[in-house]
């Protein structure tokens, strides 16, 4: 009858485990950094967000429709930008993944982020984890190191995952029909970065002493004072 009581036990406690880590799951905001109705980035990010459902809840989000960043007098943000915005301010962290062109992030991405700091500052202490597919060989890098620089600027101040790059080259190939990373490899390192951005992601949670500064000084800060 022990025996019996004992085991019922544990069966409650693996069942309340399951539940606790489904309500502490993570939630990340997927940003696709590209306008174009076909990416290998959407898709990479639509693959991640299926791949990891038991162990993050992934909202991959569009910058389609954004007007073009005209630094307005009356600082209005566009409707669109801020429901973006709102999204990241509740997320636990966000996951970019741009295209390279010209050596550099598309102009779309450019824009949003534009938007995504002017007078609203949800990217401020906000962890970041970086990707990027290319239908080259180079898999993005080099707009991911120019993306990292942006997000390193004044205005957005968001906490980048370092020493990390999760770069997709030859991206055309890279899906079978039902959207899967082929390679396992790919798949392999994918899967400890993802596993290290979590980890990053509870770290940064930990450093927010100077978060209201550092989104106050955001906030003052302008290129028209310097």
């Amino acid at each position: 009858m022990v025996a019996v009581v004992m085991n019922d036990i544990a069966q409650m406690t693996i069942k309340f485990t399951e539940i606790e880590g489904i309500f502490n799951m993570n939630k990340y905001i997927a940003l696709v950094g590209t306008n174009s109705d076909k990416s290998t980035n959407r898709e990479l990010l639509q693959f991640m967000k299926r791949h990891y459902a038991d162990q993050a809840d992934i909202e991959v989000v569009e910058i389609k429709g954004l007007p073009v960043f005209n630094k307005p007098d009356n600082m209005k943000v566009p409707d669109a930008a801020l429901a973006i915005a709102d999204k990241i301010d509740q997320s636990d962290g966000v996951i970019i993944s741009t295209p390279e062109y010209d050596h550099s992030v598309p102009a779309a991405l450019m824009n949003a982020l534009e938007w995504l700091s002017y007078g609203i500052h949800p990217f401020v202490d906000k962890p970041v984890m970086i990707t990027g597919s290319s239908y080259g060989s180079l898999g993005s890098s080099r707009a991911q190191g120019h993306l990292r620089i942006i997000l390193d600027s004044p205005e957005l101040r968001a906490r980048i995952m370092p020493s990390s790059e999760f770069l997709l080259d030859h991206s055309l190939q890279a899906f079978d029909d039902d959207g899967n990373l082929l390679d396992q490899e790919k798949l392999s390192k994918l899967d400890g970065l993802f596993a290290d951005f979590q980890t990053f992601v509870g770290l940064a949670k930990q450093l927010n002493h100077a978060t209201s500064i550092n989104r106050q000084e955001a906030s003052d800060y302008s290129w028209d004072k310097q």
